[in-house]
């Protein structure tokens, strides 16, 4: 099993849900102690673009709901000698875990990534005997899918309200896909058909003087 703390408090686990903090309690030993940071505890703020639209730089919060759920962790990570981060297996998981490492301000060093794919004791204990760093390929894609979700709803939404009924989102996804089809439709819309004919011909380097004749007397 993973290393034993040496700062006199107990090795914090963070997951996501209560039900598996619950559940994988069960599995470590002593040393350990396992909290949920109940989903996602940073985002861009409600208000706002919250994106520097020249740099792509987000401007992160802490979620209200979550500040008594990090007050409590960040406690418990002072004490810890290492901080495991058993968020999901996902992009999401993957930058929760980093949001948490930096909300917490937790050192490198003592930032532990373990990724299972199921919640039993063979996988737990297998996870925390290999213990990874944050991906921040996967926090970086998280981000920018993040980053073009607040720009595309912010810059088009406004229009649709205005152009067509209020209440309505646009999506980074469906925006460009519907250009694409509008884009197309007009092509079609726009073509003039003309009449053309095509000649099949065969070329060949010597001159076949029987052929030659034939297609003369044709």
């Amino acid at each position: 099993m993973a290393s034993k703390a040496t700062k006199g408090g107990k090795n914090l686990v963070i997951v996501e849900s209560p039900a598996k903090a619950k559940t994988i309690n069960k599995y470590l030993g002593d040393n350990f102690v396992v909290k949920a940071s109940m989903g996602h505890v940073r985002d861009l703020p409600p208000k706002g673009m919250g994106v520097d639209l020249k740099t792509f730089e987000p401007q992160y919060e802490i979620l209200s709901s979550r500040s008594k759920v990090l007050t409590e962790l960040k406690k418990l990570a002072k004490q810890a000698s290492d901080v495991y981060l058993a968020t999901d297996l996902d992009r999401e998981g993957e930058a929760i875990a980093w949001h948490l490492k930096e909300a917490l301000r937790i050192p490198d060093q003592n930032a532990k990534r373990v990724i299972f794919n199921a919640i039993t004791r063979n996988e737990i204990r297998k996870a925390f005997e290999r213990p990874q760093q944050i991906d921040i390929n996967r926090v970086n894609a998280q981000q920018a899918r993040r980053i073009l979700d607040r720009i595309v709803g912010y810059e088009i939404s406004p229009i649709l309200w205005r152009k067509v009924a209020k209440g309505l989102s646009a999506g980074r996804v469906q925006s460009v896909a519907v250009r694409l089809i509008v884009d197309r439709e007009r092509e079609i819309a726009a073509f003039v058909p003309t009449e053309y004919w095509t000649i099949g011909s065969i070329f060949a380097d010597a001159v076949d003087e029987q052929a030659a004749a034939k297609l003369a007397g044709a």
